[in-house]
């Protein structure tokens, strides 16, 4: 039951962030809401490496490079068809953990430098919590940014 409630969160989160994700292109990618607001690629890209960056407290080992994470976007232009890479294999990540962990691995902690220590089922929580936030400014950017 727990497997198919986690299976089904990451299902509806990768849903739910589609009717943003879907509508960003190379075009709109530069796109901000003012000149202090991050632009969709830089959101983008920092949603793809968090997502895989995070899976390291999980156990899973990444080499994707953190350039966004804690950092102030510079106008970097950053490849849109990369960044869902990211993203696509960051949802995948999730599921392989979901399917290989055993129900106890859920309620174990982990020491994380954001939040202090958490259960693991809290920092998966995150995770996708994080992907909501971030859709939310990519479509509040792609209807008011230019």
């Amino acid at each position: 039951m727990q497997r198919t409630v986690l299976l089904d969160l990451i299902h509806q989160n990768r849903v739910t962030s589609s009717y943003a994700l879907d509508r960003v292109a190379q075009e709109n990618a530069q796109f901000r809401l003012n000149e202090k607001c991050a632009s969709i690629g830089f959101i983008l890209r920092h949603m793809g490496e968090t997502m895989n960056m995070f899976g390291m407290f999980f156990g899973v080992p990444t080499d994707v490079q953190n350039t966004t994470m804690g950092q102030t976007d510079s106008g970097k232009e950053y490849d849109v068809k990369t960044s869902r890479e990211l993203i696509r294999d960051g949802y995948q990540m999730l599921i392989d953990v979901v399917n290989e962990k055993p129900d106890s691995f859920w309620s174990e902690e982990v020491q994380t430098p954001f939040f202090g220590t958490v259960s693991n089922a809290r920092l998966f929580g995150h995770i996708l919590f994080h992907n909501s936030h971030h859709c939310g400014q990519i479509s509040l950017t792609l209807e008011r940014g230019v």
